[in-house]
């Protein structure tokens, strides 16, 4: 156990004794436990293996190379269609947890197994993402634009690639893109 962490089992939340369950699933399994993304995080080495986190509805064990694991039960779940990694075992009690102590054991075993193998999963190029009508248009209108997109990391290309392209209507594509406009001028990701 890391004492750094430790603050995240004690604080009181709804799922406080879901998350002492998990985590002594994970260092029952050898993981070395730190603090990442304000969650705790169980790594083999120096690579992130699995993580503890929850939502309203439910809380969740978070496979980082989830995607690469057999599931043969359809436990894991894909967060949402954009997540290509990872996946996540989740659960909405701590019985669900106790009752299945064995196989959620089984799941971090084999993420671990697929770490120490060095897998990983094949990630979509962003070049593969779709660009919204509306933003090759203003790409193609302003060579700046252009220019400062294509300079942004590849990463921060995908998070304006995915804000703009969820957008059912036009109107709200449109808006989006002038929202972001002088962000992405400004060489800044969507959050920056």
């Amino acid at each position: 156990m890391n004492s750094d962490v430790n603050w995240f089992f004690t604080k009181t939340t709804k799922w406080q004794e879901e998350y002492l369950e998990l985590r002594m699933l994970a260092l029952d399994c050898g993981l070395t436990e730190k603090l990442k993304w304000g969650c705790p995080c169980y790594s083999m080495d120096k690579s992130n293996v699995v993580l503890i986190h929850g939502f309203k509805d439910y809380c969740a064990l978070l496979f980082m190379q989830g995607a690469l694991m057999k599931d043969d039960k359809g436990f894991l779940v894909q967060q949402t269609v954009n997540v290509q990694s990872p996946r996540q075992l989740r659960f909405k009690n701590v019985e669900e947890i106790l009752k299945g102590k064995s196989i959620i054991k089984s799941y971090i075993e084999e993420a671990i197994k697929i770490d120490t193998a060095g897998l990983k999963v094949q990630l979509k190029n962003t070049a593969e993402y779709r660009i919204p009508e509306e933003f090759q248009t203003a790409l193609n209108d302003m060579p700046e634009l252009k220019n400062s997109f294509y300079s942004l990391t590849p990463g921060r290309q995908r998070g304006y690639l995915l804000c703009f392209s969820s957008a059912k209507q036009v109107k709200t594509r449109e808006a989006r893109i002038e929202k972001y406009l002088q962000h992405i001028l400004g060489g800044k990701g969507l959050d920056d």
